[in-house]
């Protein structure tokens, strides 16, 4: 490494190692920068290009603080992709200004100035859903120049309200994304860079916003009076010139602002506390969805308006078509070093519209929940609006409503719900054991379950897969106190009437209790393993295993959640069945609840895919990738690894499932009818559920799966597994995690 060091604060360093006939020339210096509040810039090119001639290949230039994080963020001057500051245009807000990149006004012209505002308008909303989708802030939203200096367009009142209500937004979503802590997916979201956002307040924002709104909707009606020939009451001053495209620029105008002014006014109602704003959040969705409508009828008085193909937007990130005025994507990459910054591709102005109806729509879908005071029912909420693969930002809604101040919506206290979820009684709420460390660690473990959810898949399953051993550990614990307590209260003498029933009244509660948590911990194993047919975690040769480890965690579910029914009811019994006779033998035990019936169709289902995979498998119809790295062992210690660790279910492991299904083959498989049972049972349990929609749905999913694969299998078993023509395959057309079956003759 050479021995010469070159260390400055701030220093702008240009450097060319052209040569001419083997000597190298130095390129002519470029325009002043415009030197910070903070900083000044000197020109280091002669000192850089001496030091090009001295170094040679592979060494570098570096400070006396170099150490091995400062050369993992390096950045490399003059390198397109690492060095932050080459493609820069402008190296400086101030620069930018003066070079008249967003002028104030836009254009002397009025009617020109308006169709460059409604520019603007439509390209900071395609930032913004760009932003929203996991992006930096200073590369979307921030990229325009007229955000960055605020005052600036306080002469002009259009354009002034717009940003100061985006700048409001953008603080409200960074609000409620950084309190879900949601942004840990993206960890660009919320990074704000020291960017101007809001801080006036709403009240300040929405009133400008107000006067302009009113102020364009007088002129509307001023218009549309002069062309009906009616009398005007006061004198207006038309928004631009042309008096034959004045309605419609009002009318793209009103619905660009009417929509900000409706979607700020939404998140503010969705953070008020214990759900308050949801009613009143719905109505400003509704107003939403019908602004967003008027903003596409706009596009095609907008596009007939636009300039020639030259100037047009070839991203079409707005209305018209036409490029924005003000906009650099450039100007704030210095924020982002020493990291290079990301290729960004700003949406179309089509797919932000999309995007903001599918947010509005999952918002929506947020604030018509009857905030259930029931953990089940919470539970069921979260993974039914998962399944529309919601974004970041109603997902972050969603968990900032579901635990507010360590509450289920900010209204019931955590132990309080898992009184209910366990079956006891409500006046057990108040009962000292709640105080318990152990109680009050379970506590928190249904708060992160309930933040979990929220997340995005792939977050999701990960964290869920390393929550299991917790909520494994808590339940020993339990145990354990539960031993300690009762052991301790039965070897008092006193035997007063109120003591006997406080102990009689513990016991109780950690009985039901104790069942409850092993129901949540396979339910939680459950949802790990179904998340990863959505990830595609899974080949098709590792379908057998896994619906093998369904099948044994749902008996598992199903025999908790049966326990726990049964004792909440007051309907156990001393003597009990064995599991596998009471959860597969409906017709007989006529207690069984529904949703443990439900339960069992599953296990059928997934019962019987298994043994047909192995089957398929053992007569070398399915025959696995051969590889000296991942034998079958090592593929089921991978896939199931946090389960295993967390001994879930209990002695259940590679051994076992080799044993389940080593002797597999069709003709016991016919005689399981594996299928038939899911599909008898989803069928007679449909009158449990005919008012659940979700519910009803999901059952005929699981008949038309059963009935699939039960056709599959008597074909396979008629024409033989060892027929070369037969093809069979696997798909999910009928269930997002159960497949079908498909056989052809080729």
């Amino acid at each position: 490494m050479s021995d010469t060091k070159f260390q400055a604060s701030e220093a702008f360093a240009m450097a060319s190692n052209d040569r001419t006939d083997g000597n190298a020339t130095v390129p002519p210096p470029r325009s002043a920068i415009h030197s910070g509040d903070n900083s000044v810039w000197a020109d280091a090119s002669p000192l850089l290009h001496a030091a090009c001639q001295d170094l040679k290949e592979g060494e570098l230039i570096h400070g006396d603080n170099f150490n091995l994080y400062a050369a993992m963020s390096a950045l490399e001057i003059m390198d397109p992709k690492m060095d932050s500051g080459i493609a820069c245009k402008y190296y400086s807000l101030e620069e930018a200004i003066e070079d008249g990149a967003a002028p104030i006004p836009i254009s002397v012209d009025k009617t020109t100035d308006v169709r460059c505002t409604i520019d603007i308008m439509d390209h900071l909303l395609a930032c913004e859903a760009t932003w929203h989708k996991g992006h930096s802030l200073a590369q979307t939203v921030y990229s325009c120049l007229y955000l960055l200096q605020t005052e600036r367009t306080s002469s002009h009142a259009l354009l002034h309200s717009y940003c100061k209500v985006i700048q409001e937004t953008c603080k409200e979503v960074l609000s409620v994304v950084s309190d879900a802590r949601t942004h840990e997916e993206e960890d660009l979201f919320t990074m704000s860079y020291g960017l101007p956002l809001g801080g006036n307040g709403d009240e300040k924002c929405l009133s400008m916003l107000n006067a302009v709104e009113e102020t364009v909707s007088r002129q509307l009606r001023a218009c549309k009076a002069s062309s009906s020939k009616k009398r005007v009451s006061e004198d207006i001053e038309p928004l631009q010139n042309n008096p034959d495209l004045e309605e419609g620029y009002c009318k793209a105008l009103l619905c660009r602002l009417r929509f900000r002014k409706h979607f700020y006014h939404l998140l503010i109602s969705m953070r008020r506390p214990q759900g308050r704003g949801l009613e009143l959040g719905r109505k400003h969705i509704a107003s939403c969805i019908a602004e967003i409508d008027s903003i596409r009828k706009s596009s095609m008085f907008l596009r007939a308006r636009a300039q020639e193909i030259s100037g047009q937007n070839r991203s079409n990130t707005t209305a018209s078509g036409n490029q924005p005025i003000g906009f650099d994507a450039s100007i704030n990459c210095r924020l982002a070093a020493p990291t290079p910054p990301r290729a960004i591709e700003i949406l179309s102005w089509e797919k932000a519209l999309d995007y903001f109806v599918k947010l509005l729509q999952d918002l929506d879908h947020i604030c018509s929940y009857t905030l259930d005071p029931s953990l089940e029912a919470a539970l069921l909420f979260v993974v039914n609006f998962q399944k529309s693969q919601p974004d970041l930002v109603s997902r972050a809604h969603l968990q900032i409503l579901l635990v507010q101040g360590g509450k289920l919506y900010g209204r019931e206290p955590i132990f309080s719900v898992v009184i209910r979820a366990a079956g006891l009684p409500e006046f057990t709420k108040s009962h000292v054991i709640q105080e318990n460390e152990f109680m009050v660690q379970l506590g928190q473990l249904v708060i992160n379950l309930l933040k979990i959810l929220c997340t995005n898949a792939a977050w999701q399953r990960r964290k869920l897969g390393k929550m299991l051993q917790d909520w494994r550990v808590t339940y020993v614990q339990l145990e354990l106190a539960f031993e300690k307590e009762f052991g301790e209260t039965s070897n008092i003498s006193d035997n007063k009437l109120i003591h006997v029933f406080w102990q009689h009244i513990s016991i109780t509660i950690f009985q039901q209790i104790l069942p409850w948590v092993e129901e949540q911990t396979y339910w939680i194993a459950y949802r790990f393993l179904i998340l990863g047919f959505e990830l595609e975690l899974y080949s098709v040769h590792d379908y057998c295993m896994v619906y093998w480890y369904i099948y044994a965690v749902l008996t598992k579910l199903a025999e908790k959640k049966h326990i726990r029914m049964a004792m909440s009811s007051g309907t156990a019994k001393k003597k009990t069945k064995k599991k596998r006779d009471y959860l597969k033998d409906a017709r007989t035990d006529y207690q069984i609840p529904a949703a443990v019936l439900f339960l069992q169709s599953q296990i059928y289902l997934a019962e019987g895919l298994s043994m047909m995979l192995a089957a398929l498998r053992n007569e070398h119809k399915l025959v696995p990738p051969q590889s000296p790295f991942n034998t079958e062992r090592e593929v089921f210690m991978q896939q199931f690894e946090l389960l295993q660790k967390a001994c879930l279910p209990d002695h259940v492991s590679y051994v076992t499932f080799k044993e389940s299904t080593i002797h597999a083959d069709f003709s016991t498989q016919v005689l399981s009818d594996h299928f038939k049972e899911a599909h008898r049972i989803a069928k007679d349990v449909k009158s449990s559920f005919a008012h659940d929609a979700d519910m009803m749905a999901e059952i005929r999913r699981i008949e038309q799966v059963a009935e699939h694969n039960n056709i599959a299998l008597n074909v396979i078993s008629r024409v033989g597994a060892l027929e070369p023509s037969l093809k069979i395959s696997f798909t999910f057309t009928h269930h997002p995690f159960f497949a079908t079956a498909i056989v052809k003759r080729s």
